[in-house]
């Protein structure tokens, strides 16, 4: 029983719909439970999943409100005692606490997992909230026989906060299938951009954690020394009209969400990520597989997938150090293409969809204690 609060695209979404489509059917009978997207979200499972069933939960999204908290939970508990699964793993936050919980009261003895595809100690809440989070997900991790954590970097924050303990983490790092993008030409024309000159995408929600604001100060440093580089934004959010006004007077085209993110890197000459927190993050494996170099903050797993003088150029996350970056990639032809080459080949290497799948099953498998459920 796989429980997700909400499906709104970004990687967690993704990570549940390749297991969901690629966890071998003659070994699982696995499920989707889920929440609804909130107006100002893009609904994965609309846009890019109609192949993946859900059961809908009410109230298991990304507001938290007490009575429809409650309401989710109980409808939990009544579906984990229904179906009896072996395994009951959560996803995200609001998903690890309700579900989590839910499949302890319900006593059906399931063994429960919980992935954290990032987590919220960093940057996300002011410090008496923080510790408030830390506290709920140290009482979880006792009740949890695996916690699931996208890099390293991630399971080593939550081992120094007291979240569960080190035999109990598991690192699966995310990933995904890329489908081919169009050729350059036609990705460029179909969004109404010039075939010649650089093109940087920035991929992701835009909110608070993923620092809009940072992106719009380093698009005007580097439109004063290079105007002939175009930018490209390929998410929403609750910053995107404070974004908008931002760079009004800049080269920034605002694509909203996109069901077509190869189409975005097929038109991109790579990707800029200036995030406060980041924890395996999508967007970066996806522009390697496009065989795109990256321009990125120097936080949480970004170093999991992005080789610093390597696949990518890795800096502080500040403004300045950001355009350093970014100019040093625009001036440096050569060592820009060889590190989106390098970065191809990591990418598909280390976050294909069947790793991850295998890992999932061999880790479902582990808990099980059998070679195969067949």
């Amino acid at each position: 029983m796989r429980i997700i609060a909400r499906m709104n695209v970004g990687g967690p979404a993704v990570q549940v719909s390749g297991l969901m489509r690629k966890l071998p059917s003659d070994e699982f009978d696995h499920r989707l439970y889920t929440g609804y997207c909130a107006d100002d979200e893009a609904d994965y499972l609309e846009t890019q999943a109609h192949d993946v069933e859900a059961i809908r939960i009410e109230g298991l999204g990304r507001s938290i409100k007490p009575s429809d908290d409650a309401r989710a939970f109980a409808r939990l508990v009544r579906e984990i005692r229904d179906f009896r699964p072996h395994i009951v793993h959560t996803h995200t936050a609001k998903a690890g606490v309700l579900g989590r919980s839910a499949a302890k009261v319900a006593g059906t003895g399931s063994a429960i997992v919980h992935t954290f595809h990032g987590h919220l100690l960093h940057g996300y809440f002011a410090p008496a909230k923080t510790k408030a989070v830390i506290a709920v997900e140290r009482s979880l991790a006792k009740v949890s026989d695996r916690l699931v954590a996208v890099g390293p970097r991630v399971r080593d924050d939550l081992l120094s906060a007291g979240i569960g303990k080190r035999d109990q983490f598991v690192v699966i790092p995310p990933g995904l299938m890329m489908p081919p993008g169009p050729p350059k030409d036609e990705a460029r024309q179909s969004l109404g951009l010039p075939k010649e000159g650089p093109v940087i995408a920035f991929i992701g929600r835009l909110a608070k954690i993923k620092r809009p604001d940072r992106f719009a100060e380093v698009v005007r440093v580097v439109h004063a020394q290079r105007p002939d580089v175009h930018f490209l934004v390929a998410g929403a959010g609750d910053q995107e009209v404070a974004l908008r006004e931002s760079t009004r007077d800049l080269p920034v085209m605002m694509l909203g969400w996109r069901d077509d993110v190869e189409s975005v890197l097929a038109a991109s000459d790579a990707v800029l990520l200036t995030s406060d927190n980041e924890g395996t993050p999508l967007s970066l494996i996806q522009a390697g597989m496009a065989g795109l170099p990256v321009i990125a903050s120097d936080v949480g797993s970004v170093r999991d997938v992005v080789v610093n003088g390597d696949t990518g150029w890795l800096a502080d996350p500040t403004p300045e150090a950001l355009s350093r970056a970014l100019l040093s990639y625009l001036n440096d032809a050569k060592e820009a293409a060889r590190r989106g080459l390098f970065g191809k080949a990591h990418a598909e290497a280390e976050f294909g969809i069947q790793r991850l799948v295998r890992d999932h099953r061999s880790m479902y498998l582990e808990i099980c204690g059998q070679e195969s459920l067949v």
